[in-house]
C-alpha cells in the first residue's frame, strides 16, 4: 500500500523520494504522469531521475522533470507544472524528498490557474502539507488569473 498523499482527485504527492520499486504501485493507482521536483545530486542515496524516468516509461507512465533547488520557485517552474498538469491524461504523482516542494509547486500552479487559494491551502493541509511559505505568491497569482 502506498503512502502517496492526495492533493486533489487527480494529483498525488509522495512524502518521500521515489525509487524504481514505487513505479508499479503508481501504475496500479492509475498514475499516468510522474513529475520529479527534485534536482539530481541533492543526496547520495536518491534515485537518479533518469532511472525513475526509464522505469516510468517502461510501465507506460509519462515523466517530467521540473526540479526545484535551493534557488526556490520561479515563474517558469510554475508554468511548467501548470502545463504538465493540464496535459496529463489521468492521475499525476509529484515527488521530491518529502513532498513539500511538489505540494508548494502544485499550489502555485493551481493559484496561477485561478483556483481559490483557501481551498488549495485546505487540500494541501489535508494531505499534511503547509503552503504558508508560498501563500502570498498564491494570492498574487490567483488575483492575476482572475484579472
Amino acid at each position: 500500500m502506498s503512502d502517496f498523499r492526495p492533493l486533489s482527485e487527480n494529483v498525488l504527492a509522495s512524502p518521500r523520494q521515489l525509487t524504481v520499486s514505487d513505479i508499479e504501485e503508481a501504475r496500479r493507482l492509475g498514475v499516468r504522469l510522474i513529475v520529479n521536483n527534485r534536482p539530481d545530486g541533492e543526496a547520495e542515496d536518491q534515485t537518479p531521475g533518469a532511472e525513475i524516468a526509464s522505469a516510468a516509461r517502461a510501465a507506460g507512465i509519462d515523466y517530467a522533470a521540473i526540479p526545484i533547488g535551493r534557488g526556490g520557485f520561479g515563474e517558469g517552474q510554475v508554468q511548467a507544472m501548470a502545463a504538465a498538469l493540464a496535459a496529463a491524461e489521468g492521475k499525476v504523482l509529484a515527488y521530491c524528498r518529502t513532498g513539500t516542494r511538489s505540494t508548494l509547486l502544485w499550489a502555485l500552479a493551481q493559484a496561477a490557474g485561478g483556483a481559490d487559494p483557501d481551498a488549495v491551502a485546505a487540500a494541501a493541509a489535508a494531505a499534511g502539507y503547509d503552503v504558508t511559505p508560498v501563500r502570498a505568491a498564491m494570492d498574487m497569482l490567483a488575483a492575476r488569473a482572475r484579472g
